[in-house]
């Protein structure tokens, strides 16, 4: 039944005009309750469904708002999204979820797709840390951005947050008060902003105090923490590092499983320390230790300030709101054995 035909059934069935047919599915308050009543009746038998999608294109504006998210299948988007979506519905709009891949190409074909579809906004954690021409075009032509996990410098977007620096700080710190003295420190590409500011926070907390090995990964993969184990595990034992901070906690929960199958026992001889804290990493045969980062919280902050911005009409304020992470210790990351920390009776 195509749309306007359909309406015309819809209003013969109900013995009412088009236009009464029209004002219940949009401006049902115009009505008379029992003639709005007769109308649903009619839909309701003749199972009509209205074609939103030709009313939204005529509109000039959809009921959606994409969500652009580095890598679908990492748990820790699920739960932004789960967040995002929560937003969205208290307002009656649905979120498209689109996955660039961690792949720059990808996310640019992704952008103009969703421009072409008229979205009303854009939540995204883009791939690179530089600015990106297609999202300062998306501003420019009016289409509201959000950045999701990701600072902005810019007074053109908001940007919804989690304090990197401080998360990789704590890795450190907690790494190096349990005694490790070579630390590794699995992720990449730095050219993603989180990757790099928690690199530069552990950095930062082992400086004088420990050695920190870079082993960097093309992705934020399972399969790349394993690689990334098999080069650290390779090592001469007295040059291994006893333990290892993962930029997530896929990577991380990749080390354990390659440290495992190696015969290395996860503390006693290698701690590690993902990031996330996503639902496996309490779940792993060792339970880790992970930055814990507020997921749902991520994305129903940035998805409600982008619906401020759309519903504003000019008078929104851009804000740039920064969460504060948490480090959760487990099993994982205990003390080394053997090994005595500075602050230890026997070390003074």
């Amino acid at each position: 039944m195509t749309t306007t035909s359909g309406i015309k059934e819809v209003a013969r069935r109900a013995g009412v005009s088009i236009g009464t047919v029209s004002n219940v599915l949009n401006r049902p308050e115009l009505v008379a309750t029992t003639t709005r009543q007769r109308v649903l009746d009619a839909i309701a038998e003749l199972g009509y469904v209205r074609n939103d999608s030709a009313r939204q294109l005529r509109a000039g504006q959809s009921r959606q708002i994409a969500l652009v998210v580095l890598d679908v299948a990492n748990p820790f988007f699920t739960d932004v999204v789960r967040g995002a979506e929560a937003a969205a519905e208290d307002h009656g709009v649905m979120v498209v979820v689109c996955n660039s891949g961690e792949d720059a190409n990808r996310e640019h074909r992704h952008l103009e797709l969703l421009e072409e579809q008229r979205v009303r906004g854009v939540l995204i954690t883009p791939v690179d840390e530089g600015p990106s021409s297609r999202l300062e075009q998306l501003i420019q032509r009016g289409t509201p951005v959000v950045l999701v996990d990701r600072g902005s410098g810019r007074h053109s977007r908001c940007s919804v947050a989690v304090d990197d620096l401080l998360g990789g700080r704590l890795a450190g710190e907690h790494l190096v008060e349990q005694g490790h003295r070579l630390i590794a420190f699995v992720g990449g590409p730095t050219t993603i902003n989180q990757v790099h500011e928690r690199l530069a926070g552990c950095a930062e907390a082992v400086e004088g105090r420990a050695d920190l090995l870079v082993v960097p990964t093309p992705n934020l993969t399972v399969a790349s923490g394993r690689a990334a184990a098999t080069q650290i595990a390779s090592r001469d034992a007295a040059d291994r590092p006893t333990a290892v901070f993962c930029a997530n906690d896929l990577l991380a929960l990749g080390v354990l499983q390659e440290m495992t199958q190696r015969g290395l026992r996860v503390p006693q001889d290698v701690a590690i320390v993902g990031y996330d804290d996503i639902e496996f990493a309490a779940a792993a045969a060792v339970p880790l230790s992970s930055v814990r980062q507020p997921r749902e919280q991520l994305g129903r902050t940035a998805a409600a300030l982008l619906l401020e911005e759309i519903e504003d009409d000019g008078r929104h304020e851009h804000r740039h709101v920064v969460f504060q992470p948490e480090l959760i210790v487990r099993e994982s990351s205990g003390r080394p054995r053997g090994r005595r920390t500075s602050h230890s009776k026997a070390s003074r």
